[in-house]
Parts: structure tokens; C-alpha cells; sequence
């Protein structure tokens, strides 16, 4: 084969990765406004007014005969969500891996989850039952569908390319989150300017959302590319195979302990999301407003911080930044803990330190992971690491508040999240990174 013919084999595998990685960062475009529109911004408050508009005099709905106080309702259907994923995923990612077809799986889960957001807006009135099954389903979805969009980035990525190709998709994601949230903000504020009730606005803004899913996944369906499956075997049963997963991942104990090491300091990452706006109502005494525009700072700064720290990490190696970013969480906590009340800007402040530091933890987080995943195990070995993203984050908010209970403190509760990014920090510092991914199978690139 003569040299003109290989090195024009090797430009066209080069462009057509490159046309694959921007196919890719699509989804995180498409998917991340259900994310930062719906789940944090308004899908809580309005399905909670809907359960108490359905409740009875003591404050309660019956869901399928079991009294649940009104309140409630949207945390325990997001925990039944979770549940369902962490069944769904090992068998999704095991029939990916198994069959190689990881883009029609990718393509079902993604119109499950786009045409469930699509179908908020028929939530009105006391249908509280349809919004728990419609958010069941949605986040459910949500989650198998990173899960598949994740496991491409070891195939569509070299080694030494990954960590910027991370946080690229990252940085797309919050830019499209703060895009449409702006735009929902300006929709909700001035609602009665477009003839429309806020029930409608909220219910619209919803929607769009999966309107926004279903389109821009169109993109990555185009441009990514199924492999070669590797060796057939049977898929068990949901929890089986979740068993089996985890007895496979003790054959590489360092990948495990990293996993271990993520759990903790991720747990810590989505506690100080889910917690802060609390921390900003209850403790500082802050305004809605006040608290969706921090989620807005949050949103655009998360796109900075992603490509700048994905740019240290060319120069220190993923597992150096991630430790100087779980640094970097720990400082802001603490100064989160001296904040003044009814202080706004200094609340921002905040939120742009928090911004700064998300986006890059996050995105490193998944492209070192994907060094450490034994070839053809893609889907099977994400779904491990999204469970540890999304479905094991319950020791956070318990501490927080069992903190709040024996001190009556927000601020000891803010606090008491150091542990997490301490013990998170110590855990990682302890993996060999470098042997893990050699144990792997995996070519060690040059900064990790």
C-alpha cells in the first residue's frame, strides 16, 4: 500500500472524527435545557402547586391509593425516576456494547424523554398523576440517554484529544441551557405582554424544552456512527446485570476506585446545586429573581470554566485539575459559609465561583473515566458511572439535612458539604492513573 494512500486513509478517519465530535456535542445542546428549564427552574414549584391544588384537606394526593403529602410529590416522583434508571441502564448499556447499535438506543431514549417534556404542557389543572408519570419517564429517559451519549467518547475521541472534547460538550450544554433560559425568563416575566397566563407561559416553557430535545438530537443521529459489537452474550434481567457490571468492574480495581472517588465528590457537586437555592432563600433571605439569575450566572460561566480547564488540563493532566478544582469547591463553600444576609451581589459572587468550577469538574471527570474503561465495555461501564451521577446522590442532601436538624443552621449545612470534596480529593490523589488506564488496555497518553 503506498505512503499516499495511508496518509490519505488517516485524513479521512481524522475528518471523519472531527465531523462526529461536533456531531456529539449536539446532544449536549439538545438534552441540557431539560435539564436547567425544566427540573431546576420550573417543572418543582409548578407541579408542586398542581399536587396541592388535587390534595384534600389535609394537604394530601393518592397516587394509586398511597397518601402522599402534596409537597412531596415532585421529590418522590425524581426518586422513582432514579430508581427505573438504575434498573434500565445496565441493561441498555450491556445490549449497546453486545449488539454495537448504540445510535437507535440512543435515538429511543431521547424521543422518550423529548416527547414526555413535550407533553408537560397538557399539565394543568389537578392533573398532578400525569406530571409525576411524565417526569418519571423524562428523567428516566434523560438519564439512559447520556449514558449512550457518554460511552461514544472513548470511539469518537483519541487519548490525547478527550479531556478538550469533554468540556467542549460540556460548554455546549450550558450554552444552550442559559440560551433557552433566558428566553423562558423573558416569556414567564412578561407574560401578560404575550396574552398569556403564567399557568400558560410555565406550561410553554416546558414544552419548548422537549420541542428544543427532539430537534437539535436529530444532529448527532446524523453525524455519529455505530462499531463493531463485540463478542455476543446473553443480557440478564435489570438488577443481574446490574450485579453482573459490578462484578466485572472488581476485576479492575483502580477503575473502581475512581468510581468510588467520583461518587464522593460528585455527591458533594449536586448537593451544592440542588441546596443552594435553599441556602440563598432560607439563610440569606433572597428574592426568586435574585435566585434565577444566579442559576442564569451559573449557566454562562459553566461554559468558561469548562474550556479553561480543559485547556490546564493539556498542560497538568485531567486527574491534577480535577483535584485543583475539588480545591476550588472547597474554598468557595467555606466562603459561602460568611456570607452576609440580604446581600445579593455578594450571593452572585458566589454563584460565579460555583459556575467556574462545575463545568470543568464535571467534564474532566468524564473524559479520565474514559480512559479507564476496557475497550468494547463503553455503554456497560458509563451506565456505572452515570448511576454514580445520578442515582447514588442521596448522602449529600442527607447530610445537609440531618445538619440542619440537630443545629438549626443553613450555614452549618452549607458547610458540612466539605467533607465530600475533602474525602473525594483524598480517594482520587490515591489512584494511579496511569496504571489504571494501562490495566485497562488502554494507550496511556502523554498528560493524564
Amino acid at each position: 500500500m503506498g505512503t499516499d494512500t495511508v496518509r490519505t486513509r488517516a485524513a479521512d478517519e481524522t475528518a471523519g472524527l472531527r465531523r462526529e465530535q461536533r456531531g456529539w456535542y449536539f446532544y449536549d445542546w439538545a438534552c441540557s435545557v431539560y435539564s436547567t428549564s425544566v427540573l431546576t427552574v420550573f417543572l418543582g414549584p409548578y407541579l408542586t402547586a398542581v399536587a396541592e391544588r388535587a390534595a384534600d384537606s389535609d394537604g394530601y394526593v393518592h397516587p394509586l391509593g398511597v397518601p402522599v403529602r402534596a409537597g412531596s410529590f415532585f421529590a418522590y416522583s425524581v426518586s422513582l425516576s432514579v430508581i427505573l434508571a438504575v434498573v434500565v441502564m445496565p441493561l441498555v448499556g450491556s445490549a449497546a456494547d453486545r449488539t454495537g447499535r448504540k445510535k437507535p438506543l440512543l435515538a429511543a431514549a431521547a424521543y422518550t424523554g423529548a416527547a414526555a417534556t413535550t407533553g408537560m404542557f397538557f399539565l394543568d389543572g389537578d392533573r398532578y398523576l400525569l406530571g409525576g408519570v411524565l417526569l418519571v419517564v423524562a428523567n428516566a429517559a434523560q438519564s439512559v440517554g447520556m449514558m449512550l451519549y457518554n460511552s461514544y467518547l472513548p470511539q469518537i475521541a483519541p487519548p490525547e484529544q478527550r479531556d478538550a472534547v469533554s468540556s467542549r460538550g460540556w460548554a455546549f450544554g450550558y450554552a444552550a441551557g442559559s440560551m433557552v433560559l433566558v428566553a423562558d425568563l423573558v416569556l414567564y416575566s412578561a407574560h401578560d405582554s404575550f396574552g398569556l397566563t403564567e399557568t400558560a407561559a410555565v406550561r410553554i416553557c416546558l414544552a419548548s424544552a422537549g420541542l428544543w430535545w427532539g430537534a437539535f438530537t436529530l444532529v448527532p443521529l446524523r453525524r455519529l456512527r455505530d462499531r463493531h459489537a463485540r463478542v455476543e452474550r446473553a443480557t440478564a434481567p435489570g438488577l443481574r446485570q446490574l450485579a453482573a457490571t459490578v462484578r466485572d468492574l472488581r476485576r479492575y480495581p483502580l477503575t473502581l476506585g475512581f468510581l468510588l472517588a467520583y461518587l464522593i465528590y460528585n455527591d458533594g457537586i449536586q448537593t451544592v446545586i440542588s441546596q443552594a437555592s435553599v441556602y440563598g432563600s432560607q439563610e440569606l433571605g433572597l428574592g426568586q429573581s435574585t435566585l434565577i439569575v444566579a442559576v442564569l450566572l451559573v449557566q454562562v460561566l459553566a461554559v468558561a470554566g469548562a474550556l479553561t480547564m480543559g485547556r490546564l488540563a493539556r498542560t497538568y493532566g485531567a486527574q491534577r485539575t480535577i483535584l485543583g478544582s475539588l480545591v476550588a469547591w472547597t474554598v468557595t463553600l467555606a466562603a459561602g459559609y460568611f456570607l452576609p444576609a440580604k446581600a445579593p451581589v455578594f450571593f452572585f459572587v458566589l454563584a460565579a465561583g460555583i459556575g467556574l468550577v462545575l463545568g470543568g469538574s464535571q467534564a474532566l471527570s468524564r473524559s479520565l473515566f474514559s480512559h479507564l474503561v476496557p475497550p468494547g465495555k463503553e455503554a456497560e461501564y458509563f451506565s456505572a458511572y452515570e448511576m454514580s451521577d445520578r442515582g447514588m446522590s442521596w448522602l449529600g442532601p442527607l447530610l445537609f439535612g440531618v445538619t440542619y436538624q440537630l443545629t438549626g443552621s443553613y450555614r452549618s449545612a452549607i458547610i458540612s458539604l466539605v467533607a465530600f470534596f475533602v474525602i473525594g480529593f483524598a480517594l482520587l490523589a490515591r489512584v494511579p492513573v496511569r496504571r489504571a488506564i494501562a490495566e485497562a488496555g488502554n494507550p496511556v497518553p502523554g498528560k493524564i
